[in-house]
């Protein structure tokens, strides 16, 4: 009995003792926890790394608050006196107190790092982010290698520049590397190296960094733990290695924008985590195979502006968890296949620009997710699916540029998520039902067949933004001043209808955001009073009208104006040319009398031709439109010299004087480079010859000085002008003999000869109709040869 209480005292003293030990190492953390983790040393280069920057608004702030990273000065809040490990960004090692993590992105940084920054002291940091900040286009430096340990560096987006340094390549335990969105340029063997070396690497992203050097072959041994790999916009070119789309733990894979790079997608045993896939716009080619199907678990997938071709594979219908499915602007052809109602998750739809033909499978009855349905632009006829009728959450609708026929049905318009409806270009028929959708924002249904009156309805529609019924079959009458109810209304266009349209206003109405006003051929007779309060019109076409007299001072109060189409009405008088900014103007077939107006100095196309405009020579201010690239003064009553600048001229591509009262010589000087595509002096009382220059019209096509009194020998040397395809100097003083020019193809495209009613004489060799290859060529199907009339001209 002695015995066992001296055990039990034994075994109750060992327990004390380990308790004890407990308590001291619990003491011991607390102590350790109170201490500060943070060195001295730390807190001095980090202070000194702080030195280097200023802290202010950055270009990035909006970006950063979008993405959930408030954007503020992180370091203007670091002390001397509080541990660096409690500073903002800052993350230690709780054991060792070492700084391992370095977070400054969105911190509204301003300077840059020299390669002596006491940043490089931190020898233990893993975690580097500076993202989204200013570093002034300086380089990056080269010391980043000085972090054995990094596995994440971030640099995205903050104005570093140059090329990406070699020592980056060292850096062997990265598993995240972001150079993105920066003026930097990767080098290959910089490339090379990378690949070669970070063997742990699971994401790289090099958007916007310039790899137009780099065989894309190197990247063939990237790294099998590959996660994310983004290079979107980077020059790369040649051919993509096909492996990389079957890395087995890849689940995101953006290359869009490298605009010739090539590849073709694996044809069999294709099967990973892919997830993202976005190849839009390069030249990635080929039939979409039947494994793409294998990728389960894809949620996006774009492939825009490639050269894809054949019929979608019905194991597109595997993708049940799809949200975005954008194939547009490719050459896929065939029916639009049925397996796409498998989609039930699918929000985006987008096969427009292509070749697809049938009708519209009625797939939609089990994409109740769809907001966005896109078929514009293909060959797909019938009526518009029932199945649309049941998607509740349906926001846009492009079915514009097909043949589709019968009529819209009423439900269309009842959509009640539905903001965006475009039609256009189809052979839809049939009268427009009252709309009972009040979130519509664009309402497009022009080049159709629809008729009857437009509904009443429409304007109510106070979310509405765009307004086109243009060139259909519909009729009635049209109170404009009803649409100030829109307050949004930015475009509105009715051109081409059989309205009658009534232009005054009843009651005070504005458009405040009106820009586009198109209301050609709609019976108007008067000026629209609804241009008094559209002051940011930009965009105003009233041709094919019956409005008379002057052009209202009112349309010359908005300035904002740069687009003008007056043309076939009966207008009699225009006070000038006031507007500073317009680019086009369209006057002609109007009854305009008095001189030629001074141009806009800012002026793109001008056409006054059919008019009554008379007097003085063609001003001065002509000579001052450095961009003008059209111009038409034909059919008038002009006269005066043609301006020598008009031939010195490097914008003008269109220049049409003909039926004037133009004398003198045609401007001897046509400048080297001209982009002069047609020149047309018909009609008029030109003297002289043709000016040797116009060998410098390397683009000439139309060259028409007929009905003139130009007097010189046939101009063998027009042969050289390689796009020449109409050529008349019929009825002016031309003389001597054809001949035949020296040139190997003279007037190689040449389809449109007179030569009629001038002084040409002598033998003509049938080696001259030899050498008219284009008019023997049946694609041409206009052509026109006349020689003979009114010269002494035997063929031999």
């Amino acid at each position: 009995m002695i015995c066992s209480c001296e055990l039990i005292k034994e075994k109750m003293g060992w327990l004390m003792m380990g308790y004890q030990l407990v308590c001291l190492q619990i003491l011991l953390l607390l102590s350790l926890s109170s201490a500060n983790l943070c060195s001295h040393g730390q807190i001095s280069a980090l202070l000194h790394f702080k030195q280097l920057f200023s802290f202010g608004p950055a270009f990035h702030d909006a970006y950063c608050d979008i993405k959930g990273t408030p954007s503020y000065p992180k370091m203007e809040n670091w002390k001397e006196d509080i541990d660096c490990c409690s500073w903002d960004g800052i993350t230690c090692d709780t054991v060792t107190g070492h700084v391992i993590g370095l977070d400054l992105s969105c911190s509204r940084l301003h300077g840059s790092i020299p390669a002596n920054s006491s940043l490089f002291l931190l020898s233990h940091l893993q975690n580097h982010n500076l993202a989204f900040n200013d570093f002034n286009f300086s380089q990056i430096p080269s010391n980043f290698v000085r972090f054995p340990s990094l596995t994440h560096l971030n640099l995205s987006a903050s104005n570093f520049s140059s090329q990406v340094p070699f020592e980056i390549s060292h850096l062997s335990k990265l598993i995240s590397l972001d150079f993105s969105s920066n003026d930097l340029t990767l080098e290959t063997l910089v490339m090379k190296e990378l690949v070669q070396n970070m063997t742990k690497l699971e994401q790289l992203v090099f958007d916007f960094v310039n790899m137009s050097t780099v065989v894309p072959d190197y990247l063939t041994n990237i790294s099998s733990s590959m996660m994310l790999l983004s290079l979107s916009e980077c020059g790369l070119q040649g051919s993509f290695p096909e492996n990389i789309f079957r890395l087995p733990n890849l689940h995101t894979l953006e290359l869009s924008w490298n605009y010739n790079l090539r590849s073709t997608f694996p044809k069999v045993n294709w099967s990973n985590p892919l997830t993202y896939l976005d190849v839009s716009n390069t030249q990635l080619s080929g039939e979409l195979p039947h494994s793409i199907g294998n990728l389960n678990s894809l949620s996006s997938l774009y492939m825009k502006r490639c050269n894809f071709i054949g019929s979608i594979p019905a194991s597109i219908g595997n993708h049940t968890k799809l949200s975005y499915l954008d194939l547009s602007y490719n050459s896929f052809s065939g029916l639009i296949p049925s397996s796409l109602s498998k989609l039930e998750q699918l929000t985006v739809l987008d096969f427009s620009k292509n070749n697809f033909n049938g009708e519209i499978p009625d797939i939609f009855i089990n994409l109740t997710q769809l907001s966005s349905l896109a078929l514009s632009s293909n060959s797909l006829s019938g009526s518009i699916p029932s199945g649309v009728h049941g998607l509740r959450n349906l926001a846009s609708i492009y079915l514009d540029g097909n043949l589709l026929d019968g009529t819209i049905p009423s439900w269309l318009f009842s959509l009640p998520s539905l903001e965006k409806l475009n039609l256009n270009d189809n052979q839809l028929s049939g009268h427009l039902d009252e709309f009972q959708n009040n979130s519509l924002q664009e309402i497009k249904l022009s080049n159709n067949r629809l008729h009857g009156s437009i509904p009443s309805s429409i304007f109510e529609l106070l979310n509405l933004t765009y307004l086109d019924l243009s060139s259909n079959n519909l009729s009635g009458a049209v109170e404009l001043y009803k649409s100030a109810k829109i307050m949004n209304l930015e475009v509105l266009r009715l051109s081409y209808n059989n309205l009658s349209t009534i232009t005054k206003n009843n009651v005070n109405s504005s458009f405040p955001k009106l820009f586009w006003l198109d209301l050609s051929s709609c019976s108007i007779n008067e000026f629209p009073e609804i241009l008094l309060t559209a002051d940011n019109l930009q965009r105003l076409d009233l041709s094919n009208n019956e409005i008379h007299g002057h052009v209202p001072n009112r349309l010359f109060n908005i300035s904002t104006l740069f687009f003008l189409n007056l043309s076939h009405n009966f207008l009699t008088g225009i006070e000038g040319l006031p507007w500073q900014v317009i680019w086009y103007i369209d006057i002609h077939s109007n009854l305009l009398q008095g001189q030629l107006p001074a141009p806009p100095p800012q002026l793109r196309f001008l056409s006054v031709s059919h008019n009554r405009l008379t007097g003085l020579p063609i001003p001065s201010s002509f000579c001052n439109l450095s961009s003008i690239e059209y111009l038409d003064l034909s059919s008038n009553s002009l006269y005066g010299k043609v301006p020598q600048c008009l031939g010195n001229s490097m914008s003008i591509s269109v220049l049409d004087l003909k039926t004037n009262n133009f004398h003198g010589s045609i401007p001897q000087t046509f400048a080297n480079g001209s982009r002069l595509m047609t020149l047309n002096l018909n009609g008029n009382s030109l003297e002289g010859s043709l000016p040797l220059s116009l060998v410098n019209c390397g683009n000439l096509e139309v060259l028409d000085v007929g009905n003139n009194m130009i007097n010189d020998s046939f101009p063998h040397w027009l042969a050289t002008l390689p796009q020449l395809q109409v050529l008349i100097l019929r009825s002016n003083r031309f003389y001597g003999p054809l001949g035949n020019s020296k040139t190997r193809l003279p007037f190689s495209r040449l389809r449109i000869l007179d030569l009629s009613h001038n002084g040409f004489t002598g033998p003509l060799q049938t080696r001259f109709f030899e050498n008219l290859p284009a008019m023997m060529s049946r694609k041409n199907t206009v052509f026109k040869l006349n020689i003979w009339e009114m010269n002494i001209i035997k063929i031999l």
